[in-house]
């Protein structure tokens, strides 16, 4: 039997979004790298093109998978930051969905760590 609670993945990219004036972009990817929603902050411009944003979502699942062979070793990954000049990235792992969101880069360490805490309790149950 079906679960008839559905998650609202829009509400959720809305959620992420909304936590911060440096947000920019918030996706939940699934397993094989699809967007099953994403959502661009209102105001802000995109950094790169539609194919190229599948593209990359695509890449973020195959990094998942290969960081899954340190685990027994290393221990989970409880988040990826990718610090570039024009943006930065972050990719959060719950278990089910790959979360995956981008700030203006000129944010402190600190505020980051807390926007990775904060999108970690919204996204926990995905």
């Amino acid at each position: 039997m079906l679960s008839t609670k559905t998650v609202n993945h829009m509400k959720i990219v809305e959620g992420i979004i909304g936590l911060d004036s440096s947000m920019r972009f918030a996706a939940i990817i699934d397993l094989k790298g699809n967007i099953l929603e994403s959502i661009m902050k209102q105001g802000k411009t995109s950094l790169k093109t539609q194919k190229e944003e599948e593209h990359f979502c695509k890449q973020v699942a195959q990094r998942r998978k290969m960081r899954q062979e340190f685990n027994k070793t290393l221990g989970k990954v409880r988040y990826v930051q990718v610090e570039r000049e024009k943006v930065t990235q972050i990719v959060i792992y719950p278990k089910r969905k790959t979360v995956y969101f981008t700030l203006e880069p000129e944010v402190s360490i600190t505020k980051k760590l807390n926007l990775v805490n904060k999108v970690k309790k919204i996204t926990a149950r995905l």
